[in-house]
């Protein structure tokens, strides 16, 4: 029996990066020795198995062939006489089929040393063509990695083109979508995965709503960058300026969708696009079951973010509505989290990166005079039902009244 230290805590020593976790590939032993060594299988369609102590995972070295379309129709081979290399090279890069001996020895028979050098992304073998979440994976580590300057080796990116156009990526199941997605934005620029994804033909393809964002025009005089689909990847990039929490980009990514939608005779304007892009969110969320949390927080932008930038514009009755359908008071972070990715769509276009944002802080301090406004008085009036929330209502206008009078806020 060999044990290697392998893949991505492999890379990331070379990087000089954290390791996050460790995977193990064991050479020249067999479900049985394994399990009388006390590791436990987790592995269903492949032996993988779980440290006793550490809870790592060791897996057999092991061939796959491919048996079907997508990414789960794989033959696998893990005998006793499979060796590393074999093993490595069904690995998806070169970065990635780099192995480390108990005593420090790097095997790297595929060149990952040399790719890592040249900061290149370059698949090992033509077998990559054969798992579509391959394109998820590679346009994810180049948003992990692209503030280092990794690009995708040329002859990859036409691996990526050539799977698309054979509809290998029809085949991606919604739970590894949103897996791979979800995984993109935590990463340093998430906003070149979806550069990525456009440039090999699949955006259009696993997120189509988002696709048909480029090439739509936004009026100049408050878009310098005019294309929908580029305002569309500096928000992204603001909110990741702003916060380290997926949801709120998540959610300034979606939030334009509606304008894909627009009739071009109304470019560049887009009237209702706010309420076109909740249905359009929700259908996203629906398609590839995504968590509740992350759905309703970029509905709620996607339907409010127009309304939240001309916040101090607004009437205090607007405003009160506004607050209970954002239901502020019940979610408070979540509101919080909706301020975030609105001014993350503000700050999204040239020449607006650092300037303030007024509007978040007014609809705090609206909120927070709303919440002030107790409701005691009116129990103790001996109201109910629909006249208690009415009288609520009234009284909460009146608080926010009374506050935009005292401060006689102004729009720069």
């Amino acid at each position: 029996m060999e044990i290697y230290l392998v893949g991505g805590a492999v890379r990331d020593e070379l990087l000089g990066f954290p390791i996050k976790e460790r995977d193990w590939v064991v050479v020249g032993s067999t479900p049985e020795e394994m399990k009388g060594l006390g590791f436990l299988q987790v592995g269903k369609d492949f032996p993988v198995f779980l440290h006793p102590e550490t809870h790592e995972e060791y897996a057999l070295a092991r061939t796959e062939r491919k048996t079907g379309r997508g990414y789960t129709a794989f033959g696998c081979d893990a005998a006793p006489y499979v060796s590393l290399e074999e093993d490595l090279k069904r690995r998806d890069l070169t970065i990635n089929a780099i192995a480390r001996t108990a005593d420090g020895k790097i095997i790297d028979p595929y060149g990952g040393q040399e790719d890592l050098k040249n900061k290149l992304l370059r698949h090992v073998s033509e077998a990559f063509v054969e798992d579509p979440v391959r394109i998820l994976r590679i346009a994810r580590f180049v948003a992990r990695y692209a503030h280092l300057g990794f690009t995708i080796a040329d002859n990859t990116m036409q691996l990526l083109c050539q799977m698309v156009q054979s509809g290998e990526v029809d085949a991606l199941v919604p739970e590894r979508v949103w897996q791979e997605l979800h995984s993109t934005l935590t990463e340093k620029n998430p906003e070149v995965f979806f550069k990525v994804l456009r440039s090999c033909g699949a955006l259009k393809i696993i997120f189509p709503e988002l696709d048909q964002l480029f090439g739509v025009p936004n009026p100049e005089k408050w878009h310098p960058e005019i294309d929908t689909g580029i305002h569309t990847l500096m928000v992204l990039q603001s909110a990741c300026q702003s916060s380290l929490d997926a949801k709120i980009r998540f959610a300034a990514l979606l939030h334009d969708l509606g304008k894909g939608l627009t009739p071009k005779d109304k470019w560049p304007s887009h009237p209702g696009h706010e309420a076109r892009s909740a249905v359009l969110i929700k259908n996203l969320c629906d398609r590839y079951r995504v968590p509740k949390n992350y759905s309703e927080l970029a509905i709620l932008v996607g339907k409010y973010h127009g309304l939240c930038h001309k916040a101090l514009e607004l009437k205090p009755t607007t405003l009160v509505k506004l607050l209970k359908k954002l239901d502020a008071f019940r979610k408070p972070e979540r509101f919080k989290q909706f301020l975030i990715a609105c001014e993350a769509d503000f700050h999204g276009r040239p020449g607006y990166e650092h300037l303030p944002y007024p509007p978040a802080n007014f609809l705090l301090q609206v909120w927070e005079e709303m919440d002030q406004v107790s409701i005691k008085p009116l129990l103790e009036q001996g109201l109910t039902a629909a006249k208690l929330g009415n009288a609520l209502y009234q009284a909460q206008v009146a608080a926010v009244k009374e506050f935009i009078v005292s401060v006689h806020p102004k729009i720069d």
